[in-house]
């Protein structure tokens, strides 16, 4: 038996980070929030079967604050810093994280497949994306809805919180990259690891 976990894995510790694990079957077997990166490590090592499983870790946004209000606005858009006028003071430029990624390597030396995916593009790819205002209430259970209709995932009624649901995108993604890899691309690295994303969603009828 061979199990995905994605991880919806925010900026720091004052956040909930989302955790899900799927069966290959599709069915989601376990689902929790987590906290510190302790919290975070201490579930990987206690997964009794995480030698036989594939995991799929969000890239979190950098939230660190910065001098100056155009700087915040501006973080975003990566290509400014191309230009050689405007200097890279304080990392302003840097769009994800860092936070996990040595361990996430050290999981990989020991043997285990490790990817990363961004949220919102992934969420484009699969149909998950809505017209609602990014992480609210009306976002969040569209967002159920859709991988209730979209992927055919076996969810509650009532709403989860949006961290859970970013964690099922991950496994789904990690179930993807197992078993129709021919579905997956890469588009980047980050810290050594590969950045994936589906090239469609192979559960959509197509119409001509």
């Amino acid at each position: 038996m061979k199990y995905y976990i994605g991880l919806s894995l925010s900026a720091g510790s004052s956040m909930d980070s989302g955790v899900a694990v799927m069966e290959e079957s599709g069915d989601i077997i376990l689902i929790d929030k987590l906290y510190k990166m302790n919290d975070i490590i201490y579930f990987f090592e206690n997964f009794s079967s995480l030698k036989n499983s594939e995991i799929c870790s969000s890239l979190p946004w950098d939230k660190t604050m910065l001098n100056g209000k155009w700087r915040v606005l501006s973080k975003p858009y990566q290509l400014v810093s191309t230009n050689p006028h405007i200097p890279n003071q304080d990392n302003w430029t840097q769009r994800y994280a860092t936070r996990g990624s040595e361990y996430f390597k050290s999981l990989t030396e020991q043997g285990i497949n490790v990817s990363r995916f961004e949220i919102y593009l992934t969420r484009q790819s699969m149909h998950l994306n809505s017209c609602f205002l990014e992480r609210s209430p009306a976002d969040c259970k569209f967002l159920q809805q859709a991988l209730i209709n979209e992927w055919g995932i076996d969810l509650p009624a009532n709403m989860m919180p949006m961290s859970q649901l970013e964690a099922i995108i991950g496994a789904i993604l990690a179930r993807e990259n197992s078993k129709n890899n021919s579905n997956i691309k890469q588009i980047s690295q980050f810290r050594g690891l590969k950045v994936i994303d589906v090239i469609k969603n192979p559960n959509l009828i197509e119409t001509f």
